[in-house]
């Protein structure tokens, strides 16, 4: 019996592991259209590190109708979005050196896939965060909130 419970502990253990590790790691898709599959995410602070990946499903190209995911306090996302159309597409529509950008990916078009890791040191446990697409036109319409978890 105590090597049934040992065994039934040790693959309890391993399951949570296993959550724990998908509560750190993130999955959003786009496509063809102006819409993160998600609107809204949430990380524990703890995670230490997330990791965000992005998957564009449609069929266009990046020069056309592509998507990244930036991540901003709410105040800053407009400006952050603004100041990235000047950046333009080989800077991602990121605005380089930005320290208000918390976290971004790169423009994907269809078919493609990218990621991002990112530190949860500088997010507030009980915090939200805006996640926008930064590519120009998008980010009015292609918003999240990322709630970050105590």
């Amino acid at each position: 019996m105590k090597i049934i419970m040992k065994i039934v502990a040790i693959l309890s253990l391993a399951l949570f592991s296993q959550l724990a590790a998908a509560a750190c790691s993130l999955d959003v898709e786009v496509g063809d259209a102006l819409t993160f599959s998600q609107t809204q995410l949430a990380v524990e602070k703890s995670c230490g590190n997330v990791t965000l990946n992005l998957k564009h499903t449609g069929k266009l190209a990046a020069s056309v109708m592509g998507h990244n995911w930036v991540l901003t306090k709410d105040s800053d996302a407009n400006d952050v979005a603004a100041k990235g159309l000047a950046a333009g597409l080989g800077n991602n529509y990121v605005p380089a050196g930005d320290t208000r950008v918390i976290a971004a990916t790169k423009i994907i078009g269809g078919g493609q896939a990218t990621s991002i890791s990112f530190s949860t040191d500088s997010l507030t446990a009980g915090g939200k965060y805006l996640y926008v697409c930064t590519f120009p036109g998008h980010s009015f319409v292609m918003r999240g909130t990322l709630i970050v978890e105590a």
